[in-house]
């Protein structure tokens, strides 16, 4: 981005340093990250099948968004950055952390994967860049939601994808996703999530309408704990994804 003086920064400091504290476990599938490695697949198989359609692809190619730049806003480790260059997509991945985005560089070298990634957020890209744009769990640790989306969006080219996924706010979200995830499950550090910021899906779509992106899927993301497994579902109560286009 050209600019005399610095961007104002999306990012929380307090957010930042508390998902750097565990950077090292992000590719451990039974540590800190385990729901994220849970419903990754559920999360990469929905992109994979709507993002065929939008753009006109075989879903079943090895490498079927070929020629096609994705940005990844809070990509941490990069769990969705590697699965989603593996499918041909030239990825940025940008991580207001230092030490998540080496530890996703050092992965990705290990992986033999090309994934670019940069310490930064979506105030440090060139607008109007890139194909698809994600910011998937990430609306509910920044102080101005608005202001990021907004540079989210802005990053999409005309005609691009905009994905985002996030926690509903309601009753059941706070039982679930605070109480049940973070205190009695032990999935996920106790404090991870501020059930206040949580996002509504009406609140997240007149975000995305007023940046210029009109919101065409909404897909809840549902826990079985018989099956110990994620799957899409049309309840958006607690987890959910979006899907957009820039008009």
């Amino acid at each position: 981005m050209s600019s005399n003086s610095a961007p104002q920064r999306t990012a929380s400091a307090e957010e930042v340093a508390r998902f750097t504290a565990m950077a090292e476990a992000w590719w451990d599938p039974r540590g800190k990250f385990k729901p994220l490695h849970k419903f990754n697949p559920v999360r990469l198989g929905f992109m994979r099948r709507v993002l065929a359609q939008h753009f006109g692809r075989d879903e079943n190619a090895a490498q079927p968004f070929e020629g096609l730049r994705l940005l990844d806003v809070g990509c941490g480790g990069g769990l969705l950055s590697e699965p989603l260059a593996r499918m041909g997509f030239a990825v940025t991945g940008v991580d207001a952390g230092d030490k998540n985005v080496a530890v996703a560089r050092i992965h990705a070298e290990q992986s033999g994967v090309p994934v670019e990634y940069r310490v930064g957020g979506p105030e440090d890209v060139e607008p109007g860049s890139y194909d698809v744009v994600l910011s998937m769990e990430v609306i509910e640790h920044v102080p101005e939601p608005d202001r990021f989306i907004a540079l989210c969006a802005g990053a999409c080219r005309p005609g691009g994808a905009f994905f985002g996924a996030t926690l509903n706010r309601t009753a059941k979200s706070y039982a679930l996703a605070v109480v049940g995830a973070e205190y009695v499950l032990r999935w996920l550090p106790a404090g991870t999530h501020d059930w206040r910021k949580f996002v509504k899906p009406a609140e997240f779509a007149a975000m995305l309408r007023a940046a210029g992106i009109e919101v065409r899927i909404q897909k809840g993301l549902a826990f079985n704990p018989f099956a110990d497994d994620w799957r899409e579902t049309d309840d958006l109560s607690v987890n959910y994804m979006l899907f957009g286009v820039k008009g």
